[in-house]
Parts: C-alpha cells; sequence; structure tokens
C-alpha cells in the first residue's frame, strides 16, 4: 500500500510539474481590461506572439496545417476567402471545427473568425449568402439607415455562420475615378458622407455581434493602382490627406469603431515617405494612434501582397516591420508552415530585443482585450454555428426584402435630363428591344421587362462586329456596360444611329466616355435585386430616386 501511495504521490508531483496549469480562462469575471492584462501577463512568449497572427488556408475543409497551428501555438485568428466558402453547410461546420480546437487551448480563448463581406462587388462568403448593391448603392440612396441596415443584414448572416470579425466597411473615397480596386467600394467621393454612412454600417455590423473594420487606412481611393501587385504612391500634401482621406477615420473613431486595417499605400509627400503606410510608424503610432487618438486594433492587409513586401524584400522582415509601426494583427492569406522563418525570426527578435518582446506583449493584450469585449455574454457570435439555422436563415429572408429597396431606391438614371424625354420606356413604345451584356441575371429580369426582346451574350473576347447584325434590325439596343472591357462593343453601336440606353453595372464612370448614347441608368452591383430595380425604373414601375454619389 506504501508503495502504490508513492507510485501516485510521485505521478502526481510528475504531472503538476511537466505539463503548464492554467488557472485563469477567458470565461472568468472582470473587466476586459482587467482580465486582457491577468491573461497576457501569464503567457508565454510564444503564446503572446501567436495571438498576433491571422491566417488564411486553402480548401473548404480545415486543413492540417491550420488546425496545428491552432492546436499547438494557439493563433488568434483565421481568416476566410472565398474559396472555402462555395458551400454554405461546410463553412459552418469548418467554423465550429476551428473554434473547438482553440477554444480546448490555453486560457480558453476563441479565434478572431474574420471575412472580407462588404457587399456588392466584395462578397468573400458566397455560397446561400445574400448579394447585395454595396457602398455606392447606399451613397446613391444617401440614406444612413441603408447603411445601417446593410451592415445588420449582413452581419446577421455572417452571424450564423460563427464569423465574428469583417472587414467592412471601406471607407476609401471615390477620388480617383480609374481606380480598379476601390470603384463601387467606395460610398462616394464625399469625406463627411463617407465618415456618416461608415459609422452607420458599423453600429448595424456591431448590433448583431460582428466586429466591424474600417479600411483601407490612411486611404486606397486616390490611385488607379492595386497595392495586389504594387506598392501605389499617392502624391498629396499630408494637409490634403488629413482633411479628405483621414476625415472618415476621425469620424469613425469618434463614433468607437474598435478596429482599423492599414493600406499597403505609401505617401511621398508626407513624412511617411516611401514606406507603405501598413509599414510605417508615421502613420500608425504618431497619426493614427497620437493624433488620432484610436486606442484599439490595428491589423494588416494581406501581408502576401506585393504592395507589403516589395519593400524590404522579406516576409519576416516585413512582418516585425509591421509589428513594430503599430500592428496588432499580421494578416496573411496562406498558412505557414509551424517552424517557418516568420515564425522563429519574430520569437528570436522577442528573446533579444526587450522593445519589441514589449511591442508584441502589448499588441497580444490588446487583441484579448477585443475578444473579451466582444465575443463573450449573450450576444456574441456563436462559437459553434447551428447548422439547422444556416440552413432555414440564409440568406435571410427580411435582408433579401431590404436589398431590393435599397436597389431600387438607389437606381439613377444618368441620362436624358429631364428623364421624362425617353422613360418611362414600356415594352409598347420601345418597338423591336435587342439586350445585350455579360451577365445572365441581365437576360433574365431583361426579358420579364421586354418579353419580346432578341438576346446577344458575348464574352470579353468577342469581336465587336459581331453585335452588328443583331443591332441594325432593332430599334432599342440595351447594353450592359460594367468596365472598360465592355467599351469596345459599345463604341461600335454608335454608326448604327439607334436608341442605344446603357444599363450601367458596377461603377458607372465608364458612362463618361460615351456620351453619345441616348440614355443611361446606373445601378451599383450584378446582383440580381441592382438587375431588378433597374429595369424596373426604366419601364416606369418604380421611379428613379437615386443620386450620383460623385460629382
Amino acid at each position: 500500500m506504501k508503495i502504490f501511495r508513492s507510485i501516485l504521490i510521485f505521478l502526481s508531483m510528475y504531472f503538476l510539474f511537466s505539463f503548464p496549469v492554467f488557472s485563469l480562462s477567458f470565461n472568468d469575471s472582470g473587466t476586459p481590461e482587467e482580465l486582457a492584462a491577468k491573461i497576457e501577463n501569464a503567457m508565454t512568449d510564444e503564446q503572446a506572439l501567436a495571438q498576433v497572427f491571422m491566417f488564411g488556408w486553402v480548401g473548404e475543409e480545415p486543413s492540417p496545417l491550420i488546425m496545428d497551428w491552432i492546436t499547438r501555438r494557439g493563433i488568434g485568428g483565421v481568416k476566410i476567402f472565398g474559396w472555402n466558402t462555395s458551400d454554405t453547410q461546410k463553412l459552418a461546420r469548418t467554423v465550429g471545427e476551428l473554434q473547438q480546437a482553440s477554444l480546448r487551448g490555453a486560457f480558453n480563448i476563441p479565434l478572431l473568425v474574420a471575412t472580407d463581406q462588404e457587399g456588392g462587388w466584395v462578397r468573400h462568403v458566397r455560397g446561400s449568402t445574400s448579394e447585395t448593391p454595396g457602398n455606392m448603392a447606399i451613397g446613391a440612396s444617401g440614406y444612413p439607415r441603408d447603411s445601417y441596415l446593410s451592415g445588420y443584414y449582413i452581419g446577421k448572416e455572417m452571424s450564423l455562420l460563427g464569423i465574428n470579425m469583417n472587414f467592412a466597411p471601406a471607407i476609401d473615397l471615390f477620388t480617383n475615378r480609374n481606380s480598379t480596386l476601390i470603384g463601387p467600394r467606395a460610398f462616394g467621393d464625399n469625406p463627411v458622407r463617407a465618415g456618416i454612412l461608415g459609422a452607420a454600417f458599423a453600429r448595424g455590423q456591431l448590433d448583431t455581434g460582428v466586429i466591424p473594420t474600417a479600411k483601407h487606412f490612411p486611404g486606397h481611393g486616390d490611385t488607379a493602382l492595386d497595392s495586389h501587385g504594387v506598392l501605389p504612391r499617392i502624391n498629396i500634401p499630408y494637409e490634403t490627406l488629413w482633411d479628405r482621406e483621414l476625415l472618415p477615420y476621425r469620424m469613425m473613431i469618434a463614433e468607437g469603431v474598435p478596429v482599423i486595417m492599414s493600406g499597403h499605400l505609401a505617401f511621398p509627400l508626407t513624412e511617411g515617405g516611401n514606406t507603405p503606410a501598413s509599414l510605417s510608424r508615421f502613420f500608425l503610432t504618431e497619426v493614427l494612434r497620437k493624433r488620432m487618438g484610436f486606442n484599439g486594433v490595428v491589423i494588416t492587409d494581406d501581408l502576401m501582397m506585393v504592395g507589403a513586401t516589395v519593400y524590404l524584400g522579406s516576409l519576416s522582415l516585413t512582418a516585425k516591420q509591421a509589428l513594430s509601426a503599430g500592428n496588432d494583427i499580421l494578416m496573411f492569406s496562406s498558412t505557414p508552415f509551424l517552424n517557418d522563418s516568420i515564425w522563429t525570426y519574430l520569437l528570436n527578435s522577442m528573446r533579444t530585443e526587450p522593445d519589441f518582446r514589449r511591442t508584441v506583449r502589448a499588441s497580444a493584450r490588446r487583441v484579448l482585450e477585443l475578444k473579451l469585449r466582444y465575443l463573450r455574454g449573450d450576444k456574441r457570435v456563436p462559437y459553434i454555428p447551428n447548422l439547422a439555422r444556416v440552413q432555414r436563415e440564409i440568406p435571410d429572408p427580411e435582408g433579401s426584402a431590404f436589398f431590393l429597396n435599397l436597389a431600387s431606391r438607389s437606381a439613377t438614371i444618368v441620362k436624358p435630363n429631364p428623364p421624362s424625354s425617353l422613360f418611362p420606356l414600356t415594352p409598347e413604345n420601345a418597338g423591336r428591344v435587342l439586350l445585350t451584356g455579360r451577365y445572365r441575371d441581365f437576360f433574365n429580369f431583361g426579358r420579364r421587362a421586354y418579353p419580346d426582346a432578341r438576346t446577344y451574350l458575348y464574352n470579353i473576347q468577342s469581336d465587336p462586329d459581331t453585335i452588328l447584325p443583331y443591332a441594325r434590325n432593332a430599334d432599342t439596343i440595351i447594353f450592359c456596360l460594367a468596365d472598360e472591357n465592355d467599351l469596345p462593343m459599345l463604341r461600335n453601336l454608335q454608326q448604327l444611329n439607334k436608341r442605344v440606353i446603357v444599363f450601367s453595372v458596377l461603377s458607372p464612370v465608364h458612362l463618361e466616355n460615351v456620351s453619345w448614347v441616348t440614355g443611361a441608368i446606373a445601378v451599383y452591383s450584378y446582383a440580381p435585386e441592382s438587375f431588378a430595380a433597374g429595369f424596373s425604373v426604366i419601364t416606369g414601375r418604380i421611379p428613379s430616386q437615386g443620386i450620383l454619389p460623385y460629382d
């Protein structure tokens, strides 16, 4: 018996001292600030560093590598991309598996589960989720409540899927008309209106438990370049930046936005020089933290983008600089190996550089505080999605009705002025109608409006002359214009002297290149609701209420 008791004592002591014992838990009582400080103080450097990482993964189901990062490292978050989301039920199960793995870890800390669901053009969570008119449609309607409800209904669907963080709203301004990255993602070109609408969208998200993110700081709107492929350099003085691009951020910070995403953009005429803002201590610490008073979490845009890596030439150096500059979360679209140089380099830097160690641990504390503030309580997004509710409630029925109303309120007759000189254009007075474009929903709703219309579906490789035999036999041609790829075929119609009405989707800026057309209507996405609204305005079933949200 004494021998047996001795063995039990030995085993108890062995397990006590061989394995860490975590008496603290994410679910303990205390304010977010107090409990975040306690957990961060109890963390090893490895555990603190892991909280500042957010990774994406390839495939619809969790990869073994992302599961290793969660179970063995305890990373702070995961990012859901479009390649993860074609099956909504499978996505919900995946989110539940990821969260269960995280909750079994040290301190029972849940993951930040993030995505880009801005609405309109940018909809990373696909499957059965709602297609929406997007930010420029909100700007065209002009109602803050439309922005609030857009955020709210998008948030309801994300919450059902267990997604607790959304990289929206984009509050970049529609300053550069040639931007291929921003375009209809902007509310418009007015900074005050963008700030009001951005704050309303964020409030709608928060009321569903989803954490909103204002992006892309300091502002991606005044460039035609895309930071996915290059580092854009925006040549405006700091005074212009402060009064224009930064104004929506200043307004949203005053309204309590919890997260801001830093963009890979350089502003050479400011103290930031040619350093990407996402790696700039001037922009993230001096301007955002000190001058603008932001106390929340700063997250990088994807660090795999060329706009980030081109500056230092090394992903490890880029990650370290991003943290040193003032970011709290490093976001990567892919999953590195467990002992990749990014991890080992940052961890070694923490061990050898006291200032960097303090910086990382301060970021980990801010991440923990964010989680404790928004991922606890009755109103939080569920960790484990209810698959029956996902099946039953996505797309959200009330949201679908709202988005149709928003599309209708935002549809804008751009030409002629007054509209009554052409519209309404009914089947009786339109004559022989030709519908032409690249989107099948355009034809679906166009044929409902004009049952006898002929159709011509083309693609961007089609010879512009192929439309002429169809167009010559038409009295009215309704042409769907999405981007510059459509312009050669549209311009080819000018020679026919026909009644040509342009049905503009996405950015209406391309209408400026075809001033000769008879009429033009703008909607701001290729969602079915937008096509339905546009044809309803053309035929006079509903009035045109939208106003172009830029000068």
